[in-house]
């Protein structure tokens, strides 16, 4: 049954999509800071300094590769009505302030080692996978279609990735991230689902 959406044109909602994606992913990078007073002399005092880094670095690629999943799930989404409904405004409205909190809480991550700061991080991973998900099933409920792809397996691996970081953190915060490369096994699971 396919409902009749009149909010917004959808091409002005993807239109800003794409902008706050740009901004956040250029947000991550300022967030590197180098250490105050960073005034090496040698190449093995500048590799030394960038080394201890190396957190805001993990932090950086971990944040920088969920937005480009994240936009490019947004970017190949097909199907959707010419105007967006109230209700596909609103979850992509609330998709998109979860993407500018992302700088924040990377870098409260990439610069406190304490379970609070992952679980900042971790939150808003969940918020991001959470509307995300509410978006595909708005849209095709919305244009009457089924989704045969709706993401339903990356991000519930991002959802456990998330959980398991937060849960993690509470014994050893600074290896908290580690758990988020459980989503390089996305396509291993999704390769596997599908065969069943």
């Amino acid at each position: 049954v396919k409902r009749e959406a009149g909010f917004i044109p959808t091409s002005r909602l993807e239109a800003l999509t794409d902008g706050v994606f740009a901004f956040a992913m250029t947000l991550l990078v300022v967030n590197i800071e180098l250490p105050e007073g960073f005034d090496p002399k040698t190449n093995r005092e500048f590799l030394a300094k960038l080394a201890d880094l190396s957190d805001t670095f993990t932090a950086y690629i971990i944040t920088f590769f969920v937005l480009v999943g994240f936009w490019s799930g947004r970017a190949v989404e097909t199907g959707e009505p010419e105007m967006a409904s109230p209700a596909y405004t609103r979850v992509t409205l609330v998709h998109l302030l979860a993407v500018t909190f992302l700088p924040f809480s990377m870098l409260a991550v990439s610069r406190y080692d304490v379970a609070g700061a992952v679980w900042i991080y971790g939150a808003n991973m969940i918020l991001l996978a959470a509307t995300a998900l509410a978006i595909s099933r708005i849209a095709a409920r919305d244009s009457g279609r089924d989704r045969v792809e709706d993401g339903r397996i990356e991000l519930g691996i991002l959802i456990l990735s998330a959980v398991l970081s937060m849960i993690a953190s509470l014994w050893s915060p600074d290896d908290a991230m580690y758990f988020y490369l459980l989503n390089l096994a996305t396509p291993l699971v999704k390769r596997t689902s599908v065969m069943r």
